[in-house]
């Protein structure tokens, strides 16, 4: 609706000039943004890259790779190879995971607390299989809500972005049989006899 406020007293349209943006209160200050980078880190089963990145404005772990796995991350996801205080921590818990002096991760990783499409479901579902205990797609599927879907949950168990950190190594087939690793069924083996070993001391 035009207002006569809207016209100078000549009666041509008079020109708004927009409202400032106000400053944030103290203390309030708007956060800093998130550059995506990554560290190489050494490990006993190869070389694994950690990458941060922002979520929801805040830095988080975007993902952990082998650096031959499938589905390793384009340049894009990656970034820049940088230094950052979570990738430094990150590269602490990898390492005091393999020397046996933990035996879980305790990192913001990006993945949402909102309703979740199936992956990001069937990852979060990854993180609360116990150390040194394993469970199938089929189980999976049925924590899930849905039998049917073994077949699903296996591919999104497979495109898991976080190597180790989300234990994507203690699925198996129905049979036992160790599938669907992307790091590659000697490494899924290897970390599986690990975790055994430390559960049996």
């Amino acid at each position: 609706m035009v207002r006569m406020s809207d016209f100078d007293t000549s009666g041509r349209a008079a020109r708004r000039i927009p409202e400032p943006t106000p400053a944030p209160p103290r203390g309030m200050e708007l956060p800093e943004p998130v550059a995506r980078m990554h560290r190489w880190v050494e490990t006993p089963l190869g070389r694994m890259v950690v990458a941060v990145g922002p979520h929801d404005g805040r830095p988080a772990i975007t993902g952990c790779w082998f650096e031959d796995q499938k589905h390793f991350p384009d340049d894009e996801t990656l970034g820049m190879e940088g230094d950052h205080a979570l990738l430094s921590e990150a590269q602490e818990q990898l390492e005091d995971w393999y020397a046996g002096r933990r035996r879980g991760f305790d990192l913001p990783l990006a993945l949402d607390d909102r309703p979740q499409p199936l992956r990001p479901r069937v990852w979060k579902a990854l993180q609360e299989i116990p150390f040194g205990t394993t469970t199938t797609y089929g189980a999976l599927a049925q924590q899930l809500g849905n039998p049917g879907m073994a077949q699903a949950v296996g591919q999104g168990v497979g495109r898991n972005p976080w190597s180790v950190i989300v234990p994507c190594h203690r699925v198996l087939s129905s049979t036992g049989v160790l599938t669907g690793y992307a790091g590659g069924i000697e490494r899924k083996q290897e970390l599986l006899e690990m975790e055994s070993r430390r559960t049996a001391r």
